[in-house]
């Protein structure tokens, strides 16, 4: 039985699934906009400490003044309405809430909205990679412990990159690398909130239209994104980073099957079973032939001589050999496709990708000398970015990670280009994140 029936028979005989969002940003509208249309979901709240942005996200995304007019959590439950709150905690408590989005962006905070909603014994759609790729397994088998289901967010690149992996296993290929495709050049690394848009090419007017954080958007060009959607993927699937991390290939949809095989086959990888992620870009700044830049991928080698003579049979596109094959999806639409997450968590008990192990890691890199006294800005800001690294190099090197390097002081000075360390930071030992991580650092 399909998720769609399994909905709309839910509803039927149990009522709706009831749905609160943490967070009010650009992800969160998307979801927003779906949830009008959505059989089976009631959308009882949305957390935001604006919850004038949260009003706005609501209306800006279609839905009737009157829809999100309740007063109180009580009133929404009664009348089917949504009530709009600044506090994350009020609704997590909210009686007979099923589902918790956690879609803020900030690992810190996301990090106890994840840990506050599975103890409340919410199920957690963790659009929020960031805290993800920060302690992620260990939310994961906090959720399971709960009995509750912990999930990558369906449409997001990671979750989907999981399922193309999940389908080449479960058929019986070898998965020889995994990831997507972005806008990328390696000057990237070193771009800013202020020259972001810039790069992008978005004009004036696309900017009023939305919202569009540039510390975010940055996060997406200067690669750090990447690093963290990439260790998601390898912790939720047992693949193994490239010791280098990404090298950000320029790759076509045409071209998978070639470049993305080993080195010594005379494809750019470094290791087998790894997750990569291909440019839109040629290095000289022109654009990639059929490039992937929203979708996502998997390579693979058949296992048989059999399954290469099928290739060749039913037209794969493959690379000379014909042993190694590529499957893509062209788009991701994040927020749009959250439901398939809340549908398979509520009615399945499953996850759309989660976490089982810690075999990725995202280390923060200075992209200008830094001098000790100075505030760490963040992801996406003028003064770090990050880089995926397998998670025992990071360990040996007791590097620094990217969801850690917000908002605490450097108590030593950092060279543009250097990985900064755990003891180059000033942190609070006593912030749940920073707890949850050290945690993990020693399972």
């Amino acid at each position: 039985m399909n998720l769609h029936r399994l909905l709309v028979e839910r509803s039927r005989k149990s009522g709706p699934i009831k749905v609160g969002v943490i967070g009010a940003g650009k992800f969160s509208s998307m979801f927003l906009t779906q949830a009008l249309h959505v059989p089976g979901l009631h959308l009882v709240g949305v957390a935001d400490l604006s919850p004038d942005r949260a009003r706005a996200a609501l209306a800006r995304t279609g839905w009737p003044s009157e829809r999100y007019a309740a007063t109180s959590f009580d009133e929404a439950l009664r009348t089917g309405g949504t009530h709009v709150s600044d506090s994350a905690d009020d609704l997590i408590d909210v009686p007979g809430l099923e589902v918790v989005l956690e879609i803020t962006g900030d690992p810190i905070v996301g990090t106890y909205h994840a840990v506050r909603a599975i103890d409340a014994g919410r199920h957690v759609v963790m659009v929020n990679v960031e805290a993800d790729c920060l302690v992620g397994p260990l939310l994961a088998e906090r959720a399971h412990r709960a009995g509750v289901v912990y999930t990558m967010a369906y449409g997001d690149q990671p979750a989907l990159i999981c399922e193309l992996v999940d389908w080449c296993r479960t058929v019986g290929f070898d998965v020889v690398a995994a990831g997507k495709g972005t806008k990328y050049l390696p000057e990237y690394s070193g771009s800013t909130p202020d020259t972001v848009w810039d790069h992008y090419g978005f004009t004036a007017e696309q900017l009023a239209s939305g919202d569009y954080n540039p510390k975010m958007f940055n996060s997406f060009l200067d690669g750090t994104k990447s690093a963290i959607e990439m260790a998601a993927v390898a912790n939720g699937t047992g693949l193994q980073p490239q010791e280098e991390g990404l090298f950000f290939p320029p790759v076509g949809v045409d071209d998978l099957a070639t470049a993305l095989r080993p080195g010594e086959l005379g494809g750019s990888l470094t290791r087998r079973g790894t997750v990569e992620v291909v440019s839109s870009l040629e290095r000289d700044g022109t654009e990639v032939d059929r490039d992937l830049r929203w979708g996502v991928y998997v390579t693979f080698e058949a296992r048989t001589d059999y399954a290469v003579q099928c290739f060749a049979e039913y037209g794969v596109r493959t690379d000379p050999t014909g042993r190694y094959g590529a499957l893509y999806r062209p788009y991701h639409m994040i927020g749009l496709e959250l439901g398939v997450s809340i549908a398979s968590a509520v009615l399945r008990g499953e996850p759309t990708g989660t976490p089982d192990g810690f075999r990725g890691d995202v280390v923060a890199v200075a992209k200008r000398d830094l001098r000790a006294g100075e505030v760490l800005d963040g992801e996406g800001g003028f003064m770090v970015y990050g880089k995926l690294a397998p998670a025992r190099t990071s360990l040996a090197a007791e590097a620094l990670p990217i969801g850690l390097a917000h908002g605490c002081r450097l108590v030593s000075d950092v060279p543009a280009g250097a990985v900064l360390s755990w003891s180059d930071a000033d942190l609070d030992d006593s912030v749940l994140a920073v707890k949850l991580r050290r945690e993990l650092q020693e399972s």
